[in-house]
């Protein structure tokens, strides 16, 4: 078994290079638009090779701009060429056998002068006690660059192999959003991960700042500052998501079961004041940080189904509504909400493991 990541690098490139960068990510993107038009237009395959393709680039990307033109159109084959999709961001792709990079800069052929050259461009490359370092010495995959806000990123594609835990115990969170997290495994052992009052607060922050930009017709800063707000997020299901997995090994679990969340936005019963949250918070996002972390640790993920998790008492099977974040039975089962449902999600009937978006 194996996993695949993207480990991304900040480049520095100089001005003659940045031009360069510039021009090949513009004819990369036209080139593979106009490929897969011929190929669309006469709905096949066309068997072209970097000599076929009259456009100053390196001959490795005219190559890797030809395999996504022909990814692009076998897409649109599917679908009986009703949509056929195009690039429009401007970016470049190399594949595995022509770049290389030491610790202070990735080796790549460019256009310079007219001419291919091997240059030697800049790179902010992780330290050797980065968690991603070991990551670069897996298989490498194609190199694509990018830019993102002004600044130049690279992302190497890698191949980590992994092994799955076949003896351990079995551990169910539960994702909502006054808790991001709560988890507990076989054993009993519960743990709340993240704030959501924070959370809370930092998007009323974003959502007042943006109304108040939009006042000012400020449509820029609106921009940015959605931008912003997304990376914001981000960091926190990263760092939610890494601490369930560290959770998980140190209790030597086997197998995370989260629940397949379909169409939560259209199904949830919420208060108003929490229907922002709803619809802001990416519960997909923060699973699929969960899965890809634990399968590099060879912890399986599973998906169960939703129904009556936050409902059902674990002890006895009785149906209850929580009151406020506290659930009880007449049972004599007394405990938090969020509890309850990773308890439920522990023992609930497995679903497919494709969760399609919250």
């Amino acid at each position: 078994m194996s996993q695949k990541l993207t480990v991304n690098i900040k480049l520095n490139p100089s001005k003659e290079q940045e031009s360069s960068l510039n021009e090949m990510s513009r004819l990369y993107v036209d080139t593979v638009n106009m490929l897969v038009a011929e190929m669309v237009e006469v709905k096949l395959i066309l068997k072209k090779t970097s000599k076929d393709v009259k456009v100053i680039l390196p001959s490795v990307v005219k190559n890797q701009a030809i395999r996504d033109a022909q990814s692009l159109f076998y897409k649109a084959k599917k679908k009986k060429f009703e949509n056929v999709s195009i690039l429009k961001k401007p970016i470049c792709f190399w594949n595995n056998q022509s770049y290389t990079f030491d610790c202070d800069y990735i080796y790549i052929p460019i256009i310079l002068d007219g001419k291919v050259k091997r240059a030697a461009i800049q790179a902010h490359m992780i330290d050797k006690d980065d968690r991603n370092f070991s990551l670069l010495k897996h298989k490498l995959g194609a190199l694509r660059i990018t830019q993102k806000s002004n600044k130049w990123i690279a992302q190497i594609a890698i191949t980590v192999p992994t092994v799955e835990k076949n003896d351990g115990k079995i551990m169910g969170v539960d994702l909502g959003l006054k808790v991001p997290a709560v988890a507990i495994t076989d054993c009993g052992k519960p743990k709340f991960f993240g704030n959501g009052r924070e959370n809370k607060y930092m998007r009323r922050m974003f959502q007042s700042t943006r109304k108040e930009l939009s006042r000012n017709k400020k449509v820029k800063a609106v921009k940015n500052l959605g931008n912003k707000e997304q990376r914001w997020m981000r960091d926190k299901d990263h760092k939610i998501s890494r601490k369930i997995v560290e959770f998980a090994k140190v209790n030597d679990v086997s197998v995370i079961r989260l629940e397949k969340l379909t169409k939560l936005r259209q199904t949830a019963r919420t208060s108003r004041k929490n229907t922002k949250n709803l619809h802001t918070w990416s519960f997909y996002r923060l699973s699929k940080y969960i899965e890809y972390k634990a399968k590099l640790d060879g912890i399986k993920i599973e998906y169960v189904n939703p129904a009556y998790t936050s409902q059902m008492c674990p002890s006895c099977g009785k149906k209850n509504k929580a009151k406020d974040r506290v659930y009880s039975c007449s049972c004599g089962l007394k405990k938090h909400r969020d509890l309850i449902g990773a308890m439920n999600i522990r023992w609930a009937p497995v679903v497919d493991g494709n969760s399609p978006s919250a």
